[in-house]
């Protein structure tokens, strides 16, 4: 049997991942749509590639009459979801000053500030007013709800109900639906507190309970230490 041979036009139909495409060309300009593509797909897919994300912002800086601020602040709500983690800073280094005086970057800039300084109550207000900003981005609220109770396992190991609901934005029957989920998968336990208050016991951790945080020593290898001795002999 004779095998078909493939044309030149076959030969060249290989696709590329967009991850491909940035780490082989990142300041190629024609990748800039393939890049805004993907921006959006990761807001319908609920992913993210904070590289993909950086590289794009940085092509708008060589073709600033291609930017898209709307896909821009698509990149900062991304970015605000993945706290504690540094995105929004990194993304936001790449964006002209000009840019950043748009009002709707202006918000995201303050509601940054807000999730930084732990003040979440101030960040709920100030997300309700711009509610088409932020919800244009599925599973924005979820994201910040996960980065308000990681920083409150910081801090607490005792939590009251009410400085919880504040900081996730839940109240009510809601708040006992998502407490009976966290008591059933991730360890939480639920006490009375004084005044008939109820209480969150969060899980233990090296900084909620200091006590458990290794020591310097604990974590140096005995082979290290052996190796100091001719040393200090």
């Amino acid at each position: 049997m004779v095998r078909e041979r493939e044309t030149p036009k076959q030969q060249q139909q290989v696709s590329y991942t967009v991850e491909q495409l940035v780490a082989v060309n990142p300041y190629n300009p024609d990748i800039l749509p393939d890049l805004e593509n993907y921006v959006n797909e990761q807001v319908s897919s609920q992913t993210y590639s904070l590289d993909a994300n950086l590289c794009l912002l940085r092509l708008y800086q060589f073709e600033p009459e291609r930017m898209s601020t709307q896909i821009v602040a698509r990149i900062l709500v991304k970015a605000l979801m993945a706290m504690p983690a540094p995105d929004f800073s990194l993304c936001l280094f790449l964006i002209p000053e000009r840019v950043q005086m748009e009002e709707q970057f202006k918000t995201l800039i303050v509601l940054s500030h807000y999730l930084e300084t732990g003040r979440f109550r101030q960040f709920w207000d100030e997300a309700a007013k711009n509610r088409h900003i932020v919800e244009a981005v599925p599973g924005f609220e979820q994201a910040i709800q996960t980065y308000a109770i990681h920083v409150l396992s910081l801090t607490y190991q005792k939590i009251p109900r009410p400085v919880l609901a504040e900081a996730i934005n839940i109240e009510g029957l809601s708040l006992d639906k998502f407490l009976e989920h966290q008591v059933a998968n991730s360890g939480w336990i639920l006490e009375k507190g004084h005044g008939r208050g109820q209480l969150i016991v969060l899980p233990r951790n090296e900084f909620n309970h200091p006590e458990l945080k290794k020591s310097a020593a604990d974590s140096v290898p005995l082979e290290h230490i052996t190796r100091i001795f001719p040393i200090l002999g």
